[in-house]
């Protein structure tokens, strides 16, 4: 008979959780039951797609004190989109459509409650052909005449 060495043991096991499973609340909670050591830790803003860095007077501009507030369209602006806008027979979603906007922000706009955003007030200074900004709101918009 060959030699047999009896004092090894070979034992066959299941493998470890996978990662994603070790991370599981249910695997959480179980090596917790079992007394083991668990490590957890929430990772700041991950996940997010933060791509703006937030400063720190959002906050008070967003509680919009007196001394502190965001600057609104002059109900003069609303008024002259307003005329421009009927003049030309469009209703305030025609005009959206034309300049790319949703209907809200041209009602937004006439009734003064909009923060002026320099793109979408050119937008509609061309699509009604009056002045919004400068001196003169509400004259006639010159075109441009290129240069060669």
């Amino acid at each position: 008979m060959a030699e047999s060495d009896w004092d090894t043991v070979t034992v066959l096991r299941k493998k470890g959780p996978t990662a994603a499973q070790a991370k599981s609340k249910q695997a959480i909670t179980a090596a917790m039951r079992r007394g083991e050591d668990v490590e957890t830790s929430k990772k700041w803003s991950a996940g997010q797609n933060k791509q703006h860095v937030v400063t720190k007077n959002t906050s008070k501009l967003d509680r919009e004190t007196e001394e502190l507030h965001h600057d609104r369209v002059s109900l003069e602006v609303g008024k002259v989109i307003q005329q421009g806008r009927q003049e030309k027979g469009l209703t305030q979603k025609d005009l959206a459509t034309k300049i790319n906007e949703k209907p809200q922000v041209i009602a937004d706009y006439e009734c003064g409650r909009a923060i002026p955003n320099n793109q979408v007030m050119g937008k509609i200074e061309r699509a009604i052909g009056l002045k919004l900004r400068g001196k003169d709101i509400g004259q006639p918009l010159e075109p441009k005449t290129k240069k060669k």
